[in-house]
């Protein structure tokens, strides 16, 4: 509280300043954000440079420079792996668009039994990855899974199952992720098809222009920056991609689905590599953190037009 005295500047009364509690309050949350992101992160970078082993604490560490990314990034096991995540990655997130986008323009509508059907959609997403990786690989059992009956119905394909394909266990963790996160790109197009005014289509009416011609010219590039946002999350998702495919194929058959977090787990928890893993895991955060700050810009500069 300011006091006023005549021939005298005001002064403040003793007591901390707004901003004083304002950083009372945040340091808290700072500290254990630094905690919990921070330290860990440097401490991997750190491990990176070193032949540690967590198996072995009490093993002298040796420094041994880019020894392990040099190993990392000469052996055509791990671009294997990096394959098989981009093979995952790129096709989940490409029919998650488009089915997805599909999905929102057919919810946006408003008819009988809307409410029950956008609920029924959106179920797969509330699941835990693990339990749905559980729940497929019953449906892909080849004696009783119904999957092998659907496919058997329409061609005599006879007792197999995609998990155990060496040419469709990749495609069956894709349409295992399509089914569960369409939903979520549903209602991020959605929102997007929501936020879209209706004068406009009113105005496009008047003009006498086709459904066909409405959607190129109004509603693809209105949705647009929701669709690359969808994009961004799910490809993030994706990239760190484990219990689902773990609990579905367990990077199998051989290592045809064995994606980089899952051969990452195995170097760090089962070879106990852990300067090797840790290189692994700092090249896995430079990539998506690099590929991630180039989407972003090229997202601004698309909803910037």
């Amino acid at each position: 509280m300011a006091v006023t005295r005549p021939g005298k500047p005001v002064q403040r009364a003793r007591g901390l300043s707004d901003r004083a509690v304002a950083w009372i309050f945040i340091s808290p949350t700072i500290v254990l954000l630094l905690a919990i992101n921070i330290f860990p992160l440097l401490w991997t970078i750190y491990l990176s440079f070193t032949n540690y082993r967590a198996n072995q604490p009490g093993r002298p560490v040796r420094w041994v420079g880019v020894e392990n990314y040099e190993r990392l990034l000469g052996s055509e096991d791990i671009w294997e792996y990096l394959q098989a995540t981009a093979h995952f990655v790129g096709w989940s997130i490409f029919f998650q668009v488009v089915l997805g986008l599909g999905l929102a323009l057919l919810i946006n509508r408003q008819f009988k039994g809307h409410t029950a059907l956008t609920t029924l959609i959106l179920l797969p997403m509330m699941l835990s990855p693990a339990v749905v990786g559980v729940f497929w690989t019953y449906i892909y059992q080849p004696q009783a899974g119904i999957f092998n009956y659907i496919i058997n119905f329409f061609i005599d394909a006879g007792s197999f199952t995609m998990i155990g394909d060496v040419n469709l266990a990749p495609w069956s963790i894709v349409l295992v992720d399509t089914w569960m996160w369409t939903p979520y790109v549903m209602l991020i197009c959605l929102a997007g098809l929501r936020s879209i005014p209706d004068y406009i289509y009113e105005a496009a009416e008047v003009d006498r222009a086709s459904k066909l011609r409405q959607f190129w010219s109004i509603t693809l590039p209105m949705v647009l920056p929701f669709l690359m946002l969808a994009v961004l999350f799910r490809a993030i998702e994706n990239f760190k991609m484990f219990d689902m495919v773990v609990e579905l194929t367990s990077g199998g058959p051989g290592s045809i689905t064995e994606l980089a977090s899952i051969n990452l787990k195995r170097e760090a928890f089962e070879k106990w590599r852990t300067g090797y893993s840790s290189a692994f895991a700092v090249i896995l955060f430079v990539t998506v953190f690099g590929a991630g700050n180039i989407y972003v810009k090229f997202l601004n500069k698309v909803k910037q037009r």
